[in-house]
């Protein structure tokens, strides 16, 4: 287990988060990046599908956070259309920093400077155990579905 002092910045502002909202996880350190879901899976010895995705949209001029399983790619028009929204489009590297707080491939549910509204994917419900990043590319965290749903305060729905 790594102690809070040992995390990068980022990171101890996600392990602060966990620990208010009563989540006892440790955030583990990878040796490599795992900026993708199938490097995180592959890292963890897990299915990609355990691997909750933290991608940030750009959504009716707000940011939306769609933890989304590893084995899934967001259908924004889908989604979209299930959110009463006019259009989820990607947000730009610079619009994900500034929401989150975290560079695209380590972005965490929780830890950013103020709360996102969020989705998430109803087919993490699966895993007993899921792993979301943890801040930086080369740091993770395990919890459950339903330790992230409260987490984020999430809109549980189909993404795909």
């Amino acid at each position: 287990m790594t102690a809070p002092n040992d995390l990068p910045a980022r990171s101890v502002l996600v392990h602060d988060s966990l620990r208010a909202a009563g989540i006892s996880g440790e955030i583990v350190v990878l040796p490599d990046a795992a900026s993708t879901a199938a490097l995180a899976a592959a890292a963890l010895g897990i299915e990609v599908g355990a691997i909750a995705n933290s991608l940030v949209f750009w959504s009716d001029d707000e940011p939306l956070l769609v933890m989304t399983s590893g084995a899934h790619r967001v259908d924004t028009a889908a989604l979209a259309e299930r959110l009463g929204r006019e259009s989820i489009r990607r947000a730009t590297p610079e619009q994900v920093r500034q929401a989150t707080g975290q560079a695209i491939g380590g972005v965490a549910p929780t830890g950013h400077p103020a709360p996102l509204t969020t989705v998430v994917d109803e087919d993490l419900a699966d895993y007993d155990e899921v792993w979301a990043a943890g801040g930086t590319p080369h740091t993770v965290f395990p919890l459950t579905y339903d330790e992230l749903v409260r987490l984020t305060g999430g809109t549980v729905a189909k993404v795909d």
